[in-house]
Order: C-alpha cells, then structure tokens, then sequence
C-alpha cells in the first residue's frame, strides 16, 4: 500500500524529507490548484526549483502529497478491514471520505484523476495507489465466500460507485442519497445493520 512517512522522520532520501514537510505544512489537506510552487516552497521554508525537481510540477506535488495521505488513510481502514465485515469496510470508507473536514482531499484526488486520466506515465505511484481500497475490499469478499473473479467484480463496483457518489456530492452538493451506503450495499445483495448507516452519516 505504499510508505507511510512519519513526521517524525529525520532520515530517507530528500524527497522524503520534502514529502514529510509537506504533509506537516497542509496536514489532512492539499495546496489547492491555485496555489504557486513558490508560494508552497515559501510555506515549508524552501525553493521551488528543489519542489520542481524531485516532483516535476505543481500537479506533481498535490499526486505526492495526495498519495501519502491516502496511505495513511488506509492503514487506519485496514483496521476496519481486519476486524470487521465486506459491509463493515464500505461504511468505513464511506465515513472517512464524507466527513466536511475531508471536502479537500476529496477535490484534489478527483483534479489528481483527471490529470493523471491524460497522462499516466507522469502520476505513476498515484496511478498505482488508486488500486489499494479495491484489493483489501475484495480480499474481505474472498473471505465471506465468493471467489477470487466474483470478489474481484465485487469489490471493483462497489468502490466504483463509492467514487461516483463522492463526485455527484462535488458537482451537485446536497443531491447525495441519504442512504447512500444502504444502496451502494444493496448492489451485492446486502444492507448494513440497524444503524449503521446512521453512523456512516
């Protein structure tokens, strides 16, 4: 699933370092796209020529920072995925990625998206890491029963759905289903437990 980078870490290469000042500057949210390479050198104390080069390009540094935080997101979510159900992950992912705090990061991966939608050789860890909450989804279906192609199909649709409902929430806010999870759960033949979907919201 990738490196977590720990703000706490004094070694690792230079764009480690860059990444982990980065992360400690904008915490659980990104540059916006207006935002200079200056001006984001300017906010954690260095040159935009050092951004430049170890991550190409504004959109470089928002598919950096975006993909660490996404990492760290889901090494909270595989907890969730250790102990819980198929059903319990989804209302997980749901939670994390609703909450108003988390409107930002929401944007910026679908901005990231669309950019690396045009250009993919140039996001390839972002491209890499969109795979991670559909594989630890179906390895939860695998283990409630379906096989590996049916668990696969599973999981694919259902984050698939989870995205496009986050988007609709994007470009038309308040349009959302209210049970939004009921429904997402009902494509695979299953409903969340009494007031799980309470919780999700």
């Amino acid at each position: 699933m990738g490196v977590i980078l720990s703000t706490s870490q004094g070694s690792g290469s230079a764009r480690d370092r860059l990444l982990v000042r980065l992360l400690d500057a904008f915490g659980e949210t990104l540059p916006p796209p207006e935002m200079s390479l200056r001006e984001i050198a300017a906010r954690i104390d260095t040159s935009h020529a050092l951004l430049r080069y170890h991550f190409g390009s504004l959109p470089g540094v928002l598919a950096a920072v975006l993909t660490a935080q996404r990492s760290r997101d889901n090494e909270a979510l595989l907890e969730a995925a250790q102990q819980g159900t198929f059903d319990d992950f989804v209302v997980a992912i749901w939670r994390t990625y609703t909450r108003p705090e988390q409107l930002s990061r929401v944007r910026g991966f679908f901005y990231v998206v669309g950019l690396a939608a045009y250009a993919p050789e140039n996001f390839r860890g972002f491209v890499e890491s969109i795979d991670d909450l559909t594989v630890m989804l179906s390895s939860l279906a695998e283990r409630e029963g379906l096989d590996v192609k049916e668990a696969r199909e599973a999981a694919t649709v259902t984050i698939a759905a989870i995205r496009g409902l986050l988007l609709q929430e994007l470009l038309s806010p308040g349009t959302r289903s209210e049970d939004a999870v009921t429904l997402i759960l009902r494509m695979r033949g299953s409903r969340p437990a009494p007031g799980r979907e309470a919780k999700a919201r």
